[in-house]
């Protein structure tokens, strides 16, 4: 957890993600990424110089199987407010619309019922919990089936609703997070979506998988690659933040 929270604070101070007074809310799905951003932001706000306050929030998706009990008990072993919010998600993508490729659907309708959720409590920074190999994985994505150089940034400011979404552990691989979460025993939701394991996404992380066996560090170049472009919002120098 202390590796942890070193790649945390310093991928928050490289992109000025926290400032004095935020009330941050972080977007718990019940995996491992969300759980451990959770615990990592509610550890850091008891050291970091700036002060900030940390809430959770639950979008319940209508998904089988899914009980987010454990996730409340952790909240409440962090000291942290727990807000659960119903939405009809897997109704409207698997039983009314039936979509043969529902995770584009699936997510814009999680993103506009999380930014209503947000703003009808008044909260205006959300962390998500996107790492290291999500930003690799995502920039090959849109270079493979969309033709461009993009990715998500570190910080990104919503101007429709006033949100601003924070990525504090970009510094983190993938394989970290899981040991970490393992370690420390947290709460993993399993999640029982059909769609999970056939996504694009799975697609271009076995693809990466199977070219670090024969090019080493690919994930390091590429990574390296999105800072030094640089992509808008990464430039560790730039005034554009």
């Amino acid at each position: 957890m202390q590796h942890i929270l070193g790649l945390v604070r310093r991928c928050v101070e490289d992109y000025h993600m926290i400032a004095p007074g935020d009330r941050i809310a972080v977007g718990v799905s019940g995996g491992k990424d969300s759980l451990m951003t959770l615990a990592a932001l509610a550890r850091l706000r008891q050291f970091y110089p700036v002060p900030f306050t940390v809430e959770a929030i639950t979008l319940e998706m209508g998904m089988p199987g899914m009980d987010f009990s454990p996730v409340a008990d952790l909240c409440e072993e962090l000291d942290v407010p727990y807000h659960r919010v119903s939405v009809p998600v897997y109704q409207i993508v698997f039983e009314e619309r039936q979509e043969k490729n529902p995770c584009s659907l699936c997510a814009k309708l999680r993103r506009g019922s999380l930014n209503t959720a947000l703003t009808e409590r008044g909260i205006a920074k959300i962390a998500l919990g996107h790492h290291y190999d999500d930003a690799v994985e995502t920039l090959l994505m849109n270079l493979i089936f969309e033709g461009r150089i993009g990715c998500f940034q570190p910080v990104t400011y919503l101007d429709r609703t006033g949100v601003t979404q924070i990525r504090p552990l970009l510094y983190c691989h993938e394989d970290e997070i899981r040991r970490c979460v393992e370690r420390m025993g947290l709460p993993v939701v399993e999640n029982p979506c059909p769609a999970d394991g056939a996504s694009r996404r799975q697609e271009i992380k076995e693809l990466i998988a199977d070219l670090e066996g024969k090019y080493p560090h690919l994930r390091q170049k590429l990574f390296g690659a999105v800072q030094r472009y640089p992509l808008y919002g990464w430039n560790l120098d730039a005034d554009e933040r």
